[in-house]
């Protein structure tokens, strides 16, 4: 008598319907969205309050004060990326699925990506309005930013998030994990932003925007080829 084998599930048809139960998830309860919008929202005001007479400061340094609300936020919106998997051990029950396991790294990884460009969106404005600047190029340039800004955030956090999610101190451990990994990332998301908000004489945009591609294909590489493995541990 055989047994029949159950059939494989390929990359990105687990990948999308990972995806797509995530994000039923977060429509339902909408509990990471709006946490990691009341803290960012908190963290450009409290730079506006501390700054606020010095006008001039703000509007230097509006690109930097941005990414630092926007990383700040994900460690929350990252922390919680397995919370519902690590409960009642639904982890285990996706890996017995005949499917790669690098598709539970890309569901979350775009998932965490798809919530921290919705968060910069809606940050964006808030940040016009309380710093004074405007864009000075083109919503285009800005937006091409936050998604590769976004994106280098979330896959890093994706794999430490999983790392971490067991411990018992997780949420000290993971910005003491992503923060020193991610900083480049966002120095040049955060340049060039500026160059945005302020202007682009000596055409550095390009320059910037190329290095955060850089640092999206290392992270994004690295961590779609050492997910499986740590998942097993």
């Amino acid at each position: 008598m055989s047994t029949s084998r159950p059939r494989p599930i390929g990359l990105l048809t687990a990948t999308l319907a990972l995806l797509r139960k995530d994000l039923l998830i977060e429509w339902r309860t909408r509990a990471r969205l709006n946490a990691i919008i009341f803290f960012a929202l908190a963290t450009l005001l409290m730079f506006s309050f501390a700054l606020g007479p010095d006008t001039k400061l703000l509007e230097k340094n509006a690109g930097g004060y941005f990414w630092l609300a926007i990383l700040f936020a994900s460690v929350l919106a990252l922390g919680e990326s397995f919370r519902v998997e690590s409960e009642n051990a639904c982890m285990d029950g996706i890996r017995l699925a005949p499917a790669d396991a690098r598709a539970i790294f890309l569901s979350k990884a775009l998932g965490n990506t798809l919530l921290l460009t919705a968060l910069g969106v809606l940050l964006v404005p808030v940040m016009v309005a309380l710093y004074g600047v405007r864009i000075v190029t083109s919503m285009v340039d800005l937006g091409l930013i936050l998604l590769l800004g976004s994106l280098a955030l979330s896959a890093p956090g994706t794999v430490y998030a999983a790392i971490s999610s067991n411990a018992r101190a997780r949420d000290v451990l993971l910005p003491l994990l992503l923060f020193p990994l991610v900083i480049p990332a966002l120095l040049s998301a955060a340049k060039a932003t500026t160059l945005v908000l302020q202007g682009d004489p000596m055409n550095q945009f390009g320059s910037w925007v190329g290095l955060l591609g850089g640092f999206n294909l290392i992270y994004w590489g690295i961590g779609f080829l050492l997910f499986p493995r740590i998942i097993e541990d």
